[in-house]
């Protein structure tokens, strides 16, 4: 997720660079036909430009909204992801306290759920964004736990189920009562739902060919409005050429940038940091003298 700081200049040539050159070689490709093929090319007035230029910028407008919305509902469903991971805890240490001091059976199946919890959220971003699922992972889990996950396609969905396990083994230790039980139960059940909802935006892939028709269309701007700068002499019309047409490119760019919010990208939903602030306020919810600082911003973006 990009940070309120300057974003270097590095950063922004590598993302524009090759829609910066196709800018110019049309700018250029305009200029050499003016300049050489006058005759044979038709009378283009700037006024044809103006009306491409602000109907691209109607559907670029548009584009910007829908990539804008999906970045958004995936920070929200890792919001809601938050939330309900320290309830879920919360409700096991409350429910189960009296219990748990008496029983360290008891007290051990709570820390289990509250570590299955942190590791659920890692594995969960990690399975998002397609990289091994592993990584802070394996650290909250056993050997044989990691073994049982190794044998499932989606790990996440294993993780809630070693939670429902748990859940059952507090409730026939007497620990929770069955109301108490159903409230936890809702709980898992809408961490189910969050992760249901990240899935549904990583695996709907956002229309290519809007894509491949809105960059056609700029480029047919580009051409039309190089040509109808015909009159601006020399290298002055390839600048203006340039300078007007890039920012249609960059925007373009940086909303299908926007429109995959788990391609563990600067501009991505910081799943990796919301999983540690999660496993922080956990480990303290626990009374835990060992916690891990949150994950430092890579100095313009947080992932």
């Amino acid at each position: 997720m990009l940070l309120e700081r300057t974003i270097p200049v590095e950063y922004i040539a590598a993302s524009a660079w090759k829609d910066f050159l196709v800018v110019v070689a049309i700018s250029v490709a305009g200029a050499l036909l003016v300049e050489y093929e006058r005759p044979y090319l038709p009378e283009l007035p700037v006024t044809i430009a103006a009306f491409l230029g602000t109907a691209i910028s109607l559907i670029l407008s548009f584009k910007l909204n829908q990539t804008y919305d999906r970045w958004w509902e995936a920070r929200k469903v890792w919001g809601a992801i938050v939330n309900d991971s320290r309830t879920l805890v919360r409700q096991s240490l409350s429910f189960a306290s009296v219990a748990a001091q008496d029983d360290p059976k008891v007290a051990a199946l709570v820390r289990r759920m509250a570590m299955h919890q942190v590791a659920w959220c890692y594995c969960l971003g990690q399975s998002l964004r397609g990289l091994d699922w592993r990584a802070n992972t394996v650290d909250h889990l056993d050997v044989d736990e990691i073994a049982e996950l190794e044998r499932h396609s989606n790990r996440p969905v294993a993780l809630l189920q070693l939670q429902s396990r748990s859940l059952t083994e507090l409730a026939a230790s007497g620990a929770v009562t069955d109301y108490q039980r159903v409230a936890i139960d809702q709980t898992l059940t809408r961490l189910t739902d969050w992760m249901g909802m990240a899935e549904r935006i990583r695996n709907t892939v956002f229309p290519r060919t809007y894509r491949m028709f809105l960059k056609a269309f700029i480029y047919v701007f580009i051409t039309v409005l190089s040509i109808s700068l015909g009159e601006v002499e020399g290298y002055w019309e390839i600048l203006v050429t340039t300078i007007i047409s890039t920012p249609f490119l960059l925007l373009e760019r940086t909303s299908t940038q926007m429109q995959d919010p788990f391609s563990n990208l600067p501009t991505d939903t910081p799943v990796t940091a919301i999983a540690r602030t999660v496993e922080i306020n956990i480990l303290q919810l626990l009374g835990e003298s060992d916690v891990p600082p949150p994950y430092p911003a890579d100095s313009f973006y947080l992932m």
